[in-house]
């Protein structure tokens, strides 16, 4: 059986591919989404408790091969499957989603720094997902609009919470920061052609973009096309 460490659009194409081939896997979601959309196919819910709980998941349930496709600043969960794998001696391969062109940009190393880049009196436009507010929660001097795939209480002074699941249009982009009179984007270069509209509109509009890169991650034999990763677990 494969286990396909999910929670993104790739790890469903991934699943349902090989559903399609009547290979044997189940999918884990981490339980981040409050209403995760619903799957015809194996799912469990929740962590492992770490690397160690991990790799007892795995030799608990004769894992044959280990499939990585968590969002790219899942590092967690990332850095425990390359450790947890080793000592279950399962083969891993991590799927990368293809990042965004960052030219034209403000690239910044993390979200403290991409917090301190807006200039008082900005009003940003802040896509970095519920977890990651803290560092901007502090910056009292700039108006927050945050959207998310969650309802969650506004931790902004001054700003407002939205409520939306990609994908997202141009046109829809373009006139939620034309409303909202955003003077700044706030990303992540998390990549995909769900959200890429935001740094299109953003681009037409002629609004900077401060984006966070993506974290360093231990080297493993990655893919970064669905096909390949059905390939390879076709392969084990």
């Amino acid at each position: 059986m494969i286990l396909i460490l999910g929670g993104t659009r790739d790890a469903h194409q991934i699943a349902t591919g090989l559903q399609a081939a009547c290979v044997d896997f189940v999918v884990s979601l981490a339980g981040v989404t409050r209403k995760p959309v619903q799957r015809s196919y194996a799912t469990r819910m929740g962590g492992f408790g770490g690397a160690d709980g991990l790799a007892e998941y795995l030799g608990k349930r004769e894992i044959t091969g280990l499939i990585d496709a968590t969002h790219p600043f899942a590092e967690n969960i990332s850095r425990s499957a390359v450790v947890g794998a080793k000592a279950a001696g399962v083969p891993l391969i991590r799927y990368v989603r293809p990042a965004w062109d960052n030219t034209g940009f403000q690239s910044v190393s993390d979200l403290d720094s991409a917090a301190a880049a807006l200039p008082s009196g900005a009003r940003a436009f802040l896509t970095v997902g519920g977890r990651s507010l803290d560092p901007f929660t502090n910056r009292l001097d700039v108006w927050f609009l945050f959207r998310g795939v969650d309802p969650m209480d506004n931790p902004f002074t001054h700003g407002a919470a939205l409520v939306q699941r990609p994908p997202f249009t141009l046109d829809g982009e373009i006139a939620l920061m034309k409303a909202h009179k955003i003077t700044h984007l706030v990303t992540k270069n998390s990549g995909g052609a769900l959200t890429r509209a935001k740094l299109d509109a953003a681009a037409e509009l002629g609004i900077p973009v401060i984006m966070v890169e993506r974290p360093v991650l231990p080297v493993v034999e990655n893919a970064s096309t669905v096909s390949d990763i059905l390939r390879w677990a076709k392969a084990i």
